[in-house]
Formats: C-alpha cells, sequence, structure tokens
C-alpha cells in the first residue's frame, strides 16, 4: 500500500519540477529582454571600458583618489600660472631649465669639496617605436575625421550636416567668451568629473536622455516635414559616362 501511495507523490513532484523549470526558463529568456534597456550614445560596455579601461580611464574615473586628485590639481595649477598670473609656457619652461642646469652643475663641481658623488644624469631619450606607434595613431584619428568631414560635406546625411554646425557653432561662440588653454582646462575638468557621476548615476542618466531623445526626435519630424522637406536637393549619385 505505501507503494500504490508513494507514486502519486512522485508524479506530483516530478510535474511541480517541470512546472518550476519551465518558469526558471522564462524568466532567464525574460532577462536579456528587460536587460536590453536604452543606453547614453548606444554603449553596451562599462564606461571604464569605453574610456580605453587603461590606466587613463582609472584617472577619469577616481580609481586612484591620490593620482587623480594629484592630475586635477596639476593642471589647476598650470592653469592659475598661465592664465591667473599671466605667465607663458615658454617662460616657465626657460626658468624651469635655468633652474635645474644650474642646480646640477653646482652640485658636480661642488661635490669634490663636499666628498660627496656627483649626480647620475640619466641618458634620456624617445624610442623609435613608441614615436611612431604615436605618429600611426595620429595619423588614422586625422584620416577619419577628414573621412568624415568628406562624407558630411558630400550632402549624403542632413542630419549629421546639421549636427555638426550646431556643434561648430556652440565651439565658436564658447571660444570667444574664453581662450584655447581656459577651454582645454574647462574640458580637462569635465573629463575628470562627468564619466564618474555618469557611472555612478547611469540609470538615471539613461532615463532622462531617453526621454530628451524622444522629444528632440519628435521636434525633430516637425522641423523636417515643415522646413527640411521643402528643400530642394540636387542629384546625390552622378551617371557614369560611357
Amino acid at each position: 500500500m505505501a507503494d500504490h501511495k508513494s507514486e502519486p507523490e512522485s508524479l506530483i513532484e516530478k510535474i511541480t519540477e517541470k512546472i518550476h523549470d519551465s518558469s526558471s526558463s522564462s524568466d532567464s529568456e525574460s532577462e536579456p529582454v528587460k536587460s536590453k534597456i536604452y543606453r547614453l550614445f548606444g554603449r553596451e560596455r562599462p564606461v571604464h571600458k569605453v574610456l580605453g579601461g587603461g590606466k587613463p580611464a582609472n584617472v577619469f574615473l577616481w580609481r586612484n583618489k591620490k593620482i587623480s586628485a594629484g592630475v586635477l590639481g596639476g593642471a589647476t595649477a598650470l592653469w592659475v600660472f598661465f592664465e591667473l598670473l599671466e605667465y607663458h609656457l615658454i617662460t616657465l619652461v626657460c626658468h624651469i631649465l635655468i633652474l635645474s642646469l644650474a642646480v646640477l652643475f653646482l652640485w658636480s663641481n661642488a661635490s669634490a669639496f663636499i666628498n660627496k658623488s656627483p649626480p647620475r644624469i640619466p641618458e634620456v631619450g624617445l624610442p623609435e617605436n613608441c614615436v611612431l606607434e604615436v605618429a600611426s595613431a595620429v595619423r588614422a584619428e586625422i584620416n577619419c575625421a577628414l573621412a568624415v568631414l568628406r562624407d558630411i560635406a558630400s550632402g549624403r546625411d542632413l542630419k549629421k550636416f546639421l549636427g555638426v554646425i550646431a556643434g561648430l557653432w556652440v565651439v565658436s561662440v564658447v571660444g570667444n567668451w574664453c581662450n584655447f588653454l581656459t577651454l582645454f582646462y574647462i574640458a580637462f575638468v569635465l573629463m575628470h568629473t562627468v564619466p564618474v557621476l555618469y557611472e555612478k548615476y547611469d540609470d538615471h542618466v539613461d532615463l532622462f536622455a531617453e526621454k530628451a531623445l524622444a522629444e528632440i526626435k519628435k521636434q525633430y519630424a516637425v522641423f523636417d516635414a515643415k522646413v527640411l522637406s521643402k528643400i530642394p536637393r540636387g542629384p546625390l549619385k552622378y551617371k557614369k559616362k560611357d
């Protein structure tokens, strides 16, 4: 009798296990759907990987607070020297070289009198491989920028053209307010603050950016229907001559 009673119980256990497995599999299938949320600039990787994933990314994201604070403090000191105190770069470099050479020269000549070893000045030189790699990287970036500008100037993408024009206009307005050094310092400070804040509050920022992007697309559609669609355009492709 015990065997007959255990059979329905085992059958019920098997059914419940199958239901549990099917529900868990459905949940696992729904997880990637839920995880596909909007990310700013369409990123699919962490912010650290987007910034390169190396030491510069660690500095920008304040992985080591002492190094990041030192870099930002050094940039601030240079900006104060050049902008507020009206110090010039060439003057600063020359004064540093004068002080360094004077100290090393006096130390080398006074070492015989004070019974100390002269300073060991290392041989410094730029390796050829490093210079070639930097030149190759700069060349690739310049070629990429030129290709983008050529593609925009060809008139194939009106949206990209308007975006670049608006961006250049904003930069020109900002450049009229401050000089290149101040603009570079502002960009440097933003690189040390915006990524780390975005990494901390990325969910809130992405949600706000999704709503803002939807509103921008809506307004652009209205602008396209009322203005851009009425602009006559020439043919984009030319027929090949026989």
